[in-house]
């Protein structure tokens, strides 16, 4: 299975750059609040210093009353500033993150359905889910925090060195454990995250697989199987986190043996400074808290920056899912309607090849019938011809131009694929008529309705096109689903159109009479009808037959019956 891509690194911190460009004002207002905080926090050990000394050096009750209140209503600014800074953080964080989910939306909608299908629901399911959340919890709590975390570090150490230069120099004591650590770590753990991520990814299209299709593996007896493999997948998925925890405990105890090393130091420092008339008492006591000042938001910090690091491989897995860009799907105009297929081959597997050579030509307007048994590669070419894949090896071409490199806005004026499987939409019935492009007038729906033969249908609704259909709505049949499907494709209007058992799910009568209705409508359009039905090839301009990957027989109707082949024995067969 082809998963969808993996942004770069370099567009992940592009997307950050643009963010922060875009957002400036709002940044500036949070990261100054964030300032100001941990400047005000600041003055703390400072009084609490200066409240050693006064005690040292003797003083009145009421100034260690004025200093002990000063230091109150520091905390209470801190607090009250670090408070609204979080809160304003949050909101940007979540402003940031439904733009975000916006984009991923639409990008995700303008995947080509090949490119989606290629890599299974499951895998862009768990980017618009799991990923998402986790982008979420991490922007909205662990970046304040970690933020916090990094604002507070650099202003404590600079007011450490502006105290005492010398007894700073304990700071440096954390360094060569501090940098060779995080460089092993930081080499290892994108990787890991990414594998764990896409493990976790593979088990959510596993889930979808097997709910989606619970009673096809209950009818042949596969429960145990899909069990199974959910089982197998749940194991590696956890495999993965125990790696990805694996480590962090290694890299953890480290970041907190760093950041207290400096302490003992200091002390050594601050004795040998004291004993010798350096420094004071005072000094001494402010620089040992605004060491231990530091603490509270490196532990907050380690905390949330494994939440951070997935995020960050979350993020890269939301920026991946994007359509190619106009320079990546560049192909002439088709110069015409006339279908050419040569020498084309193609396999969903490397190893396992469907389509053998085929070459096919289909003039504009023609009805060509494909025809053959099942798993011969029928509704494969039909794919091909409908850009929704793009061949091995070989070309197919509309009007001379390649249709896997079509843009879709392009391609959905040329070609449309309909399939057996119609998906109703929650909504109006206007709602799921109209989503080919355009402003349809009322007339215009119905007339579509009508041609396919759903008119007594939408008569019977209380609403009529206003009706409500859909989940927790008026139930619509498989049958009118796929009526409903054909009225979209009369609406959308292409030239050329890919019918894949597209009748399958009416009764014979209802199906000749369907087509009979969409004679008129399709007149002069090309069509490819993939049937299992063969009076849809006895209506044909030509048939072809597919066997084992390859076009076996091409003609009439009556020329094929007359030749006795493998078409021939078709139609006994069904007779």
């Amino acid at each position: 299975m082809k998963k969808l891509p993996l942004a770069d690194k370099k567009d992940v911190r592009r997307w950050i750059k643009e963010t922060a460009r875009a957002n400036k004002r709002e940044f500036s207002v949070m990261l100054g609040l964030f300032c100001v905080a941990t400047a005000i926090g600041l003055a703390g050990p400072r009084l609490l210093g200066a409240l050693v000394d006064e005690v040292v050096e003797g003083t009145t009750t009421a100034t260690i009353t004025w200093l002990a209140i000063a230091f109150v209503v520091v905390l209470g600014a801190q607090a009250w500033f670090k408070g609204l800074a979080r809160l304003r953080a949050r909101v940007f964080g979540e402003r940031i993150l439904a733009k975000n989910r916006e984009e991923f939306v639409g990008n995700a909608l303008n995947l080509p359905l090949g490119t989606v299908e290629a890599a299974g629901t499951g895998d862009l399911l768990s980017r618009a889910t799991t990923d998402v959340s986790r982008i979420d919890h991490a922007v909205r709590f662990g970046a304040p925090e970690i933020l916090i975390a990094a604002v507070t570090v650099v202003f404590t150490v600079v007011a450490m060195v502006i105290t005492s230069p010398f007894l700073a120099l304990g700071l440096l004591v954390a360094l060569p454990l501090l940098v060779p650590v995080n460089i092993w770590y930081q080499r290892r753990i994108p990787d890991v995250m990414r594998r764990m991520l896409d493990k976790w990814s593979e088990l959510q299209s596993t889930t979808h697989e097997t709910a989606e299709g619970a009673r096809t593996a209950e009818a042949l007896n596969l429960t145990g199987r899909r069990i199974r493999t959910g089982h197998d997948g749940l194991d590696a998925a956890m495999l993965g986190e125990r790696k990805v925890r694996a480590l962090q405990m290694r890299w953890i105890p480290s970041l907190e043996i760093s950041y207290v090393l400096p302490v003992p130091v200091m002390l050594g420092l601050g004795l040998l400074a004291y004993s010798n008339g350096w420094e004071g008492l005072g000094t001494i006591t402010a620089m040992l808290l605004y060491s231990q000042v530091m603490t509270g938001p490196l532990n907050e910090a380690l905390f949330w920056l494994a939440d951070i690091q997935v995020a960050g491989v979350s993020l890269r897995r939301l920026l991946g899912v994007r359509p190619a860009s106009s320079s990546e799907t560049a192909s002439a105009a088709p110069r015409g309607q006339d279908i050419e297929v040569r020498d084309v081959r193609f396999g969903y597997n490397a190893d396992r090849e469907v389509l053998h050579g085929i070459d096919l030509r289909v003039p504009a307007g023609e009805r060509l019938a494909i025809v053959g048994p099942s798993g011969a590669g029928k509704s494969t070419l039909g794919r091909l011809l409908a850009g929704m894949s793009a061949p091995t090896s070989g070309s197919v071409r509309i009007g001379g131009a390649e249709v896997s490199t079509l843009p879709d806005d392009v391609l959905r004026g040329e070609v449309l694929l309909l399939t057996q499987e119609q998906h109703v939409f929650s909504g109006t019935l206007r709602d799921n008529l109209t989503l080919p492009a355009g402003d349809w007038a009322d007339e215009r729906l119905l007339a579509a309705l009508a041609s396919v033969g759903a008119s007594e249908w939408v008569a019977s609704l209380p609403d009529g096109l206003d009706t409500k259909v859909g989940a927790g709505a008026v139930a619509v049949p498989a049958a009118m689903a796929q009526q409903l499907a054909l009225a979209r494709v009369v609406l959308a209007d292409p030239h050329t159109l890919v019918l894949d058992e597209a009748t399958s799910l009416l009764d014979t009568g209802s199906a000749r009479e369907l087509e009979r209705s969409l004679s008129a409508v399709l007149e002069g359009r090309t069509v490819i009808a993939i049937a299992h039905r063969l009076h849809t090839a006895a209506a044909a301009d030509r048939v072809a037959v597919i066997e084992g990957g390859r076009v076996t027989e091409l003609g009439s109707h009556a020329e094929l019956l007359a030749a006795g082949g493998p078409y021939s024995a078709l139609v006994a067969a069904a007779s």
